[in-house]
């Protein structure tokens, strides 16, 4: 059962599966890369009876803390049968010889990435896909977080501080000799740190929340699973909502990781995603240029750890020469919120 499938060894994956799940296997394993990845890799992976989803770390620069996935693996299997709708967990593999990094197994879930603006088929279907996206992170924001079993999944005191010391430490760990990027960063940080407003509240928070991180069902009236939950902890929600509204903000942009989603097509444009979440949970939105420029930081440092995979040449498909360029544009993108 050899396979050329970067990252993924079949034969040891079906002697895991069958030591952890037996019988659950009912065929020999074959498998694929599920395009679109630009952090942890996932897989389809089928014995011709079940079809499952495997996720791993990238295959290199992986930074401390990053790409946990005991993290992914234990919030799908909290929010599992709960009003966010996931995957369900099948096992998870923390041995790091069978693959070479700890990964997990879930369900397949066949749904639609809204990837491109011409599937979905006319303008009222274009607004509920947004309607919806902000209707399900608002759900998971009402979610108690011990009532799901999620007591010391993250630590709420001190969240947004602790969340700005780590990521510029990520972004350091990042950033190639000699790069004067640097510079720019130290600068955002310092005023990310003097700005620094009191969490509104406390719960589950997503760390990644986008329309590409959904999967909808083929008639676009429901959510049929939120995905990538590698930055998942407890903290602040207001962190997801800025980080939606820079995607949002970005979609359609030169050397973007989001596609467009035109509002003369009826897509909900950032502003109108904020109103909607404010007016569902009557949550004060006075500090969210913070939350924002936050959101930009974030996806900064995301792109500069892709970027530095690409220089190494261990990403795992095409289109990853842009985050050099995004990595720039968006730490400018804080630093000019941070001004206003």
């Amino acid at each position: 059962m050899p396979s050329d499938i970067p990252g993924l060894d079949l034969e040891q994956v079906t002697t895991w599966l069958d030591q952890v799940r037996p019988g659950l296997r009912h065929g020999s394993l074959t498998g694929e890369v599920i395009a679109g990845g630009r952090s942890n890799l996932t897989y389809r992976l089928t014995d011709g009876a079940h079809t499952w989803a495997l996720r791993r770390p990238p295959l290199g620069h992986v930074l401390p803390t990053a790409h946990d996935m005991a993290r992914e693996y234990t919030v799908i299997s909290a929010l599992h049968g709960s009003a966010v709708p996931v995957p369900e967990p099948v096992a998870l593999c923390t041995d790091p010889d069978v693959l070479g990094q700890p990964f997990y197994l879930m369900s397949f879930v066949p749904g639609i990435v809204l990837d491109r603006s011409d599937l979905v088929p006319d303008r009222p279907t274009a607004t509920r896909t947004g309607e919806l996206l902000v209707d399900t992170l608002v759900a998971l924001h009402g979610i108690d977080p011990h009532a799901v079993g999620l007591t010391g999944f993250g630590r709420p005191e001190g969240f947004l501080a602790r969340q700005v010391a780590r990521w510029h430490q990520q972004f350091q760990a990042s950033m190639p000799a000699g790069d004067s990027a640097g510079e720019g960063e130290a600068v955002v940080v310092e005023r990310l740190t003097e700005r620094l407003p009191a969490s509104s509240r406390a719960g589950i928070v997503h760390g990644d929340y986008r329309l590409t991180n959904v999967l909808f069902s083929p008639g676009f009236d429901e959510i049929a699973a939120v995905v990538d939950w590698e930055m998942a902890t407890l903290g602040d929600p207001l962190t997801d909502l800025g980080l939606l509204y820079v995607y949002h903000q970005l979609a359609g942009a030169a050397d973007s990781v989001m596609p467009d989603f035109p509002a003369a097509q009826g897509f909900l444009g950032p502003d109108q995603l904020l109103d909607r979440y404010a007016g569902r949970t009557g949550q004060s939105l006075a500090e969210l240029d913070w939350y924002i420029a936050f959101g930009y930081f974030k996806l900064a440092v995301i792109a500069a750890g892709i970027h530095a995979r690409y220089l190494q040449g261990k990403t795992v498909g095409s289109g990853f020469e842009v985050f050099g360029r995004l990595r720039d544009t968006t730490l400018g993108a804080a630093a000019e919120r941070l001004r206003a």
